[in-house]
């Protein structure tokens, strides 16, 4: 099996994208891909697809228009069967390489507390967790598990990272992270 190879997202992708992504996730997540997203950042969102033209994995990320010199990663998904094949960590190279190229030099994350499995993925690209304001001690509580792995191992690799609270609003808690191009 060939590498799959790396394009634009496209707005064509949708349909089959949401189709699946509750099911890549291991949870509800199509919620947070709406439509507008593969619209209108198509330019800095990639899919990975495979030589029978299945997505393979995908990510959505944006170029600030606010914040000059940042880019930020919406969603990152790969299927199941590719899983643990480099395919996340070549899509994040390539957006850096993408921001980069557009000046910018930050990208920033976010990932909900109980998905430790993505944690653990953003922490092995070379992200860093975003410290909290020196105004108190991190609330590094652990809310319930969100789809990662949950066994005491696991948990102990994001153990005490900083936990934003209601960071996307009321009860939305998240995890963020930021690398520096």
């Amino acid at each position: 099996m060939t590498a799959p190879r790396i394009r634009a997202l496209q707005e064509a992708d949708y349909p089959s994208l949401i189709a699946q992504v509750d099911d890549w996730w291991g949870r509800p997540a199509a919620h947070m891909l709406p439509r507008l997203f593969l619209r209108h950042f198509h330019a800095t969102s990639l899919a990975a697809v495979t030589d029978q033209g299945v997505v393979a994995g995908f990510l959505v990320g944006i170029v600030s228009p606010s914040e000059p010199g940042e880019a930020h990663t919406h969603f990152i998904a790969v299927a199941p069967g590719h899983r643990r094949s480099g395919l996340g960590g070549v899509l994040y190279g390539r957006f850096f390489e993408l921001a980069g190229e557009q000046g910018c030099r930050t990208v920033t994350a976010v990932v909900s507390p109980g998905n430790t499995r993505s944690q653990r993925f953003h922490l092995a690209t070379g992200f860093e967790p975003v410290p909290l304001p020196s105004a108190g001690p991190p609330d590094t509580k652990r809310l319930p598990d969100t789809g990662g792995p949950t066994d005491t191992k696991d948990l102990a690799d994001t153990e005490g990272l900083p936990v934003w609270k209601d960071w996307d609003g009321p009860g939305e808690d998240r995890v963020r992270f930021s690398y520096a191009l």
